[in-house]
């Protein structure tokens, strides 16, 4: 079996097992979002490309929601709720051999997260989330500021994204290299051998100001399920903000 059906298989009989004891389990399956163009001067990788964005970047989800390979048992209620992760370097330039090099920020061929999102949406018309989320440095508090115009642009078009979810919440060390990326709320700083956590202040700013925004809590309380999330209150205001999709983003 091809290495990106395997861990798609176990999905659906675990949902069903899951729900045998729970009836009302949801169901988030996230995989990351990814657009792959060919090079400029290689027209002949398009279809390559193309394949890797709208085939081989769907085939899980596809499985769960029963699109794909239905004997394993998969349909869109066991897909449920639609989990797209959002980086950067999810857009990319097609490579034969070797890793995708990203998109730099400004070039033309970057898609608005928006129109990302509505692939998605007019694929499964599933619940979605934003699964994971992050700027780099200082430019967490922008990438933050640019998501949520995105989200509320997809949102009053009609998609039903119903969150997003910034990681890390503190930050972390690169998988290859060992150093601290600076992607998270907060950063680490060595203080007399341990590492202290420092809020990135022009991150929490930005977050604080769209909680304030769209309704949201903004500090704990002695029962966090005491007041539901209305999603209402963000429908209306993707609706009072009218943010348009932008390709400008980064």
């Amino acid at each position: 079996m091809p290495v990106r059906r395997a861990p798609s298989r176990p999905a659906p009989a675990g949902a069903k097992a899951i729900r045998d004891v729970d009836s009302e389990a949801r169901m988030i399956h996230i995989d990351p979002l990814v657009r792959v163009v060919a090079p400029r001067d290689r027209p002949d990788q398009a279809e390559a490309a193309r394949h890797e964005t709208y085939e081989d970047t769907f085939l899980a989800w596809d499985i769960i929601g029963g699109k794909a390979h239905p004997e394993f048992g998969g349909s869109p209620e066991i897909l449920d709720i639609v989990g797209a992760n959002n980086y950067s370097f999810g857009q990319m330039e097609y490579r034969e051999h070797g890793p995708h090099a990203p998109l730099p920020p400004g070039d033309d061929r970057i898609a608005p997260l928006c129109e990302m999102l509505d692939t998605v949406w007019q694929r499964y018309r599933r619940p979605m989330i934003i699964g994971e989320t992050s700027g780099l440095g200082h430019g967490r508090a922008s990438w933050l500021r640019d998501v949520m115009g995105e989200s509320l642009a997809a949102v009053r078009r009609g998609m039903d994204l119903q969150g997003v979810c910034l990681f890390p919440a503190v930050d972390m060390p690169d998988w290859h290299t060992g150093e601290w990326v600076h992607n998270g709320i907060c950063d680490l700083v060595e203080d007399g051998g341990d590492l202290k956590r420092v809020p990135h202040e022009s991150y929490v700013d930005e977050l604080r100001r769209w909680q304030k925004e769209l309704n949201r809590v903004t500090g704990l309380d002695e029962d966090p399920y005491s007041d539901p999330v209305e999603l209402q209150d963000v429908i209306d205001a993707a609706h009072r903000l009218d943010v348009q999709p932008d390709k400008n983003w980064s």
